[in-house]
């Protein structure tokens, strides 16, 4: 079947995720620069949460013009992606609300890598439709950079309980290992 009401719903589900993040942003009840100040780390974890989003979708597109067509399992595969995505407002909104502590911060981790785990098993459910030698199989190769995203997050969901800021700041780096999109599949673009 073809890809594009996957690619048309997914688009819309993630606008919708940014959406929701970007109300948590409260007003200040100052007009000086003073009243933004207790801001800041909302502020900064809701950069964190929208490149995060960001970052998914830019990934997403580039995969799905990789590919020629989806079936039944990439739809669900899809989907099971589009639910962790989702959880990421209230997991953010949740670290904002109790001040970075550790079992949020922890579960902030935990979305992250059930994120990553569902974009890893799309992209592989999508290479098993098209084959081992397909554009898609041959630009991601043996997916490194995903793995060791998913490594980096086990490792600061643990440390989310010894120092909530050394496992966000984990997030961070995973999220500037991500920020340009995976120039892996523009590489292999071109030879279509």
């Amino acid at each position: 079947m073809g890809k594009q009401r996957l690619e048309a719903f997914s688009d819309g589900v993630i606008a919708v995720i940014i959406t929701i993040m970007v109300l948590e942003l409260k007003v200040p009840h100052g007009a000086d620069f003073g009243a933004l100040v207790p801001l800041l780390p909302v502020f900064l974890s809701y950069v964190l949460s929208f490149v995060y989003v960001a970052i998914y979708w830019n990934n997403h597109h580039h995969m799905l013009h990789a590919v020629q067509r989806i079936n039944g399992r990439a739809l669900w595969a899809n989907l099971h992606l589009l639910f962790w995505l989702s959880l990421i407002p209230f997991v953010t909104a949740w670290t904002n609300e109790n001040h970075f502590a550790a079992l949020p911060v922890a579960l902030y981790g935990v979305v992250m890598l059930m994120s990553g785990v569902s974009y890893y098993m799309f992209e592989r459910v999508l290479i098993a439709h098209h084959a081992k030698d397909s554009l898609l199989a041959r630009a991601v190769g043996k997916d490194f950079k995903g793995v060791m995203s998913l490594f980096i997050y086990v490792v600061a969901i643990a440390l989310a309980f010894v120092n909530s800021w050394v496992s966000c700041a984990l997030y961070v780096f995973v999220a500037i290992m991500w920020f340009i999109p995976d120039p892996r599949i523009e590489r292999a673009l071109p030879e279509r």
